[in-house]
């Protein structure tokens, strides 16, 4: 059993004052109570710690490494896209092991407290199965029991080069499984998961509507039952011009004419669509999976937020490319592309609650329901996916409830989160995750093997 006694809390109920929160020795929230007496591991301001929907670990590696333009004078998504299958081209099993465990470090100093794996490096360089076809899941797994940070897998389905069927190219064959093959990884994986902590699960992803054949698309449902179902959609405009050409209409009506579209699936990106679109995915009930900080650094566009908020539409947050692990500057981002985009000032605002609230609290709902993770609300049944901030910082003193929150989110930065606990595994104090000096050690080594590959 822990204990933890927050001076302000953010409740389903709104803030609260003197908050003490009971945790079981599973991980669950046992006991909440308000305007109670100082007892535990005493914290500034408590907050739920929401899941990261979307990663892509091992691209952590190259951050920063992609900032020159390449030959082509139109430099893109596409270009951006080559460089990256040269580089994983490289990874080992052991790589990606360490690589994921840096990153996951990483989201948990950032105040995640889960994270959703979109996995699709599956096979050995050339495309060959490892003696395990399920080798590399098995490596997030690990990754996940050093770090302590809850993990929702989903391995990847890929299998055509593009949405007339062609064949993968030489950067994307470790990534390629028919739907038979991939149905086998995927049962393989989900057997690792035996002895993995009990808030670890699994889902599904078909890559995208150009990776995965048509008639497997409309049957995933029936063929996943269980779980979460993630996929790309609608990210970049070469992509809608190709699906339209081959499939005769733009990727979210498609999906959505062709698809069992329900709360169960995450749309990650959907920064290409019409304004019927917009309306009619978040109609859905399917979260849209937003990566800002990943979408300003490839070009992706702008997700239009504020019309899909209007329209009670679902959404979560997640890192993607890993180019920059920050939870307050992917909320940040989010916002400030709607002003930049409109000409206007907290537009994600409602009468009764803040621009970082509405935002914080949509991604929480978001992400537990993206997940399929029990989290997102301190109460009583739900993990101890939790967060702290440092109430003595210059950047909260005096603040209180929304204020507080939009002040770590547009005037401070993730250096304002002092602890946080992934179903009640307290990973990061003061700061820093309690194994960093082990995982950072074992990162540099494979940034110096890798060192003049990137």
């Amino acid at each position: 059993m822990q204990t933890i006694w927050a001076e302000t809390a953010l409740l389903p109920s709104g803030w609260a004052a003197g908050v003490r929160v009971d945790i079981d020795v599973q991980g669950r929230i046992c006991g909440v109570q308000t305007n109670a007496p100082a007892h535990g591991t005493r914290v500034g301001m408590l907050l739920p710690a929401p899941v990261n929907v979307h990663s892509h670990a091992f691209q952590r590696a190259m951050a920063g490494l992609t900032e020159r333009r390449g030959p082509d004078p139109s430099d893109s998504f596409w270009t951006w896209r080559q460089l990256m299958f040269r580089f994983l081209d490289r990874l080992t099993p052991d790589h990606i092991e360490a690589i994921t465990a840096f990153v996951q470090m990483e989201m948990l100093e950032a105040g995640y407290g889960a994270s959703v794996e979109f996995h699709y490096l599956h096979h050995q360089p050339g495309g060959v199965a490892y003696d395990n076809i399920a080798e590399t899941s098995t490596r997030l797994l690990a990754a996940a029991d050093q770090t302590g940070m809850g993990l929702c897998l989903l391995p990847v389905h890929y299998q055509y080069g593009g949405c007339d069927q062609r064949a993968l190219t030489a950067g994307q064959i470790r990534f390629g499984n028919t739907m038979e093959q991939f149905q086998a990884l995927h049962d393989a994986a989900s057997a690792n998961f035996t002895g993995a902590p009990a808030d670890s699960a699994i889902g599904v992803a078909p890559h995208s509507l150009r990776a995965v054949g048509i008639e497997d698309l409309k049957t995933y449902n029936a063929i996943f039952p269980n779980g979460p179902i993630h996929m790309h959609l609608a990210e970049q405009k070469a992509e809608v011009v190709e699906v339209e050409q081959h499939w005769g209409a733009r990727p979210v009506t498609w999906a959505l004419e062709n698809m069992e579209l329900d709360p169960r699936w995450c749309l990650i990106h959907c920064t290409q669509m019409t304004v019927e679109e917009t309306i009619a995915l978040a109609g859905s009930g399917a979260v849209a999976g937003l990566c800002p900080i990943t979408e300003s650094s490839l070009g992706d566009g702008i997700f239009d937020a504020v019309r899909w908020v209007e329209n009670n539409g679902a959404f979560a947050i997640g890192s993607d490319s890993n180019i920059r692990i920050s939870l307050s500057e992917e909320l940040r981002t989010l916002d400030y592309s709607q002003r930049l985009r409109d000409g206007t000032r907290a537009a994600l605002a409602s009468p009764d609650k803040s621009t970082g609230r509405r935002m914080y609290d949509g991604i929480l709902k978001g992400g537990a329901q993206a997940s399929r993770r029990q989290t997102g609300c301190i109460e009583v049944g739900c993990w101890a996916d939790l967060l702290s901030l440092d109430t003595t910082s210059e950047h909260l003193l005096g603040r209180v409830g929304d204020t507080a929150l939009d002040s770590w989110i547009f005037a401070g930065d993730d250096r304002l989160v002092t602890d946080v606990w992934s179903a009640g595994r307290h990973m990061v104090e003061d700061g820093q995750h309690v194994q960093r000096a082990k995982i950072v050690t074992a990162y540099k080594q494979v940034i110096n093997a890798l060192r003049d590959d990137l």
